[in-house]
């Protein structure tokens, strides 16, 4: 697909990052590019445990990860499909503007500039985060608003950095941020002692205090200082694309609020409810208006799973970060996943 590349200065609110490339709007065929390589080219984050992360073997696992899994299953009936690029932040947004990526599943922050300025439509959001501080518990801080005149790790052109400056400025303290190219770079200065606390999202915090050389030394402090909506995004102008790539999400948290998952999904192509026969495709044509054949959402399940068994394996209970559900639950447990129906 060939787009027009242009240069302009990106607006501070969407990292303040110079010569960031807007491409044209795109024309509809993503998913046909996709059908005819035989592979979904998905943009990751490749550093960060729980979220994007391949081991010594190459083998790529994270809730990002799988929600690209789940994209190829829809698709191919293939979760394997999948060929993952690890990207920065600096270079994510690139990547996808100028095609190298077909979606962009890499813990990146729903914000307006974001939406506007760089061409991009964000899906569902799949993990509802927010900024948090990680220090020293010889420290012994209880509380952020104890970090006045702190040095203070972070990774550069990211909304991290703007979200931090913010808080210090609202609070009338003084700060000295210390800037790095990489969230690996800044995680490794902060555990060397170049600084007094690292901040990036909550989620990420307890990814990386596991890679510390001693994490029962650290703490991560209560405040959360900001809304970070975490979703994978897409180019303007394809909207089937963009309607695929939400409802592969919703299709999950659809999926467990049913009560269905990876072992029993079988047993639910028998079921009675409406709901459950539409979603899994016994009912209707609801696969074919997305382009795909009727059985997707069937595929995602038996392939990958709920949303819950994705948070859950990923970054919950059965993981070793083990972050509560919280706003991640479904919106009947008390939190904001909701789902639109299938119908």
């Amino acid at each position: 697909m060939k787009s027009v590349i242009v240069r302009f200065v990106l607006a501070a609110a969407v990292g303040a990052t110079v010569g960031v490339a807007v491409p044209s709007v795109a024309s509809a065929q993503t998913l046909e590019t996709v059908k005819t390589r035989g592979m979904l080219n998905c943009g990751a984050n490749g550093t960060l445990a729980g979220f994007g992360l391949p081991d010594a073997q190459g083998r790529w696992t994270g809730l990002d990860v799988d929600f690209c899994r789940a994209l190829a299953a829809a698709i191919f009936n293939d979760p394997t499909k999948v060929k993952f690029t690890p990207l920065t932040a600096k270079d994510r947004f690139t990547a996808l503007q100028s095609g190298e990526i077909d979606v962009l599943a890499r813990n990146t922050t729903w914000t307006s500039s974001r939406d506007t300025a760089l061409g991009l439509n964000f899906g569902a959001v799949n993990y509802y985060d927010g900024q948090g501080f990680m220090v020293r518990k010889s420290l012994k801080l209880n509380s952020a608003l104890e970090l006045n005149d702190a040095a203070v790790c972070v990774q550069q052109g990211t909304t991290t950095e703007l979200n931090l400056a913010d808080y210090f400025r609202t609070n009338k303290m003084k700060l000295k941020t210390v800037t790095f190219a990489t969230a690996d770079e800044a995680v490794k200065a902060y555990d060397a002692g170049r600084c007094d606390a690292y901040t990036t999202d909550a989620s990420a915090l307890a990814g990386e205090r596991l890679r510390l050389a001693q994490p029962d030394d650290h703490a991560i402090l209560p405040e959360i200082i900001s809304k970070e909506p975490l979703a994978p995004a897409v180019r303007h102008g394809d909207d089937q694309w963009f309607d695929i790539v939400k409802w592969t999400h919703f299709a999950m948290v659809n999926a467990e609020e049913l009560g269905i998952t990876k072992a029993n999904v079988d047993d639910h192509m028998k079921s009675e409810s409406p709901d459950v026969r539409r979603l899994l495709g016994v009912e209707g044509k609801y696969g074919e208006a997305f382009g795909l054949t009727n059985d997707w959402a069937y595929r995602i399940i038996k392939h990958v799973g709920n949303y819950g068994e994705v948070f859950e394996r990923n970054v919950g209970q059965g993981s070793p970060l083990k972050i509560a559900r919280g706003l991640n639950a479904l919106w009947n447990k008390g939190g904001l996943q909701y789902a639109p129906p299938v119908r």
